[in-house]
This record gives C-alpha cells, structure tokens and sequence, in this order.
C-alpha cells in the first residue's frame, strides 16, 4: 500500500495522502512558499521593536507540519529565495536588506522550524493537539534563536534590549499561533480519516 492510500504509514505527513509524487511534491512546496508570503502580509508593527508580529510563524508550522521535513524546509528555502526578487516579506517587503536587517535571523529559523516542525510531524506529532502544540513550540523557539542573534547582529543594541524587544513581546502571540496550529492538524487528520473510509 502506498502512503497515498495509508495516511497512518509511519512518516507519513498530511502531503502523503495526495496522489503523485514529483509534481505533488513541487506543487506543494511552491503552495508552501505562496502561503507564507500571503500570511507575511498579516503584519502588526510593535512600538520599541523593528520586527513586526506576522503570520508567517503559523505558516511556516503549518507548512512544515503539512510537508515533512525535507519538504518542509525546502518550501521555506524557496519562500526566503523568492523573496530576495519579489515583495514576499512582511509588508511587501523584498530584497537582500531584509535579509541582513533586523528580520533576517527569523527568515533563515524558518527553514529550520519547518524542518524541525516536520520532523515531529512524521513521527505522528501533527495527530495528537498537545503533541501538535509542542511541536509547533519548538519550532518558535528555533525561529527566536536565529531571529535574536540576527536582530542583535543588525542593530547591535545590548542582549537584554534584543531579548525584549526580539522575543518577549512575541512570547503570548507565539503561543496562540502554536495553539491555532495544534487544533488545525489533528482536525485535517480527521478529515482524511473520514474520507478514507
């Protein structure tokens, strides 16, 4: 049986339950990238901080969840790539500043948060909510960690002004987008569930 047909196949993630292979895969990474740069638009700018509240966080674990690991990461790749040419960032932003400004940390955690996020994924984490929430933890601290040495590269303030101003003020909606994507995936689980029946 191929994982198209057995979504609970061990590594199996919710991409596996569509027909295909290579034009599955390649659409799905595009798909991925897309997504991102649309919930990169939802942007909140926080007073004291150069980095905005987005909802590309919850994109990225939602697209890692949804593609696996090697997917995963390779969608992000494309999205940071894709966004060095065209006005995917936060705010139609594009280009090789952002990349080295004060956001430039956070976009590279995303390849690896998708990475990580899809890691759990394929060991059944997207199928349990508190398993699904503790992935997509995971995943946002891997984005701060990148995204603090960045922005303490970028703007070379003290390490207290970076912690606060870079992860602090993010922690509560952090959270909440972990919450929303944990509820979403075992939800689209159950969904596949019940058509394959």
């Amino acid at each position: 049986m191929s994982a198209a047909h057995a979504p609970e196949a061990p590594n199996a993630v919710l991409a596996d339950v569509l027909p295909g292979a290579r034009v599955r895969d390649a659409v799905l990474i595009v798909s991925g990238a897309l997504l991102t740069a649309l919930f990169a638009q939802i942007s909140i700018h926080v007073p004291g901080s150069p980095v905005p509240i987005t909802g590309q966080t919850l994109a990225v674990g939602l697209v890692g969840a949804t593609l696996g690991l090697r997917r995963g990461m390779a969608s992000l790749s494309l999205y940071v790539l894709l966004g060095l040419f065209l006005p995917f960032y936060a705010d139609g932003d594009s280009g090789w500043d952002v990349v080295w400004g004060a956001s430039g940390g956070y976009l590279i955690g995303f390849i690896f948060a998708a990475g990580a996020i899809g890691w759990f994924a394929e060991h059944g984490a997207d199928r349990n909510i508190v398993l699904a929430f503790v992935a997509f933890v995971v995943g946002q601290l891997i984005i701060f960690a990148f995204g603090l040495v960045g922005l303490k590269i970028a703007v070379d303030e003290s390490w207290s002004w970076t912690i606060h101003n870079g992860f602090t003020i993010f922690i509560f909606g952090g959270l909440v987008k972990a919450a929303i994507g944990a509820a979403i995936l075992p939800s689209a689980w159950g969904l596949v569930r019940r058509f394959e029946r």
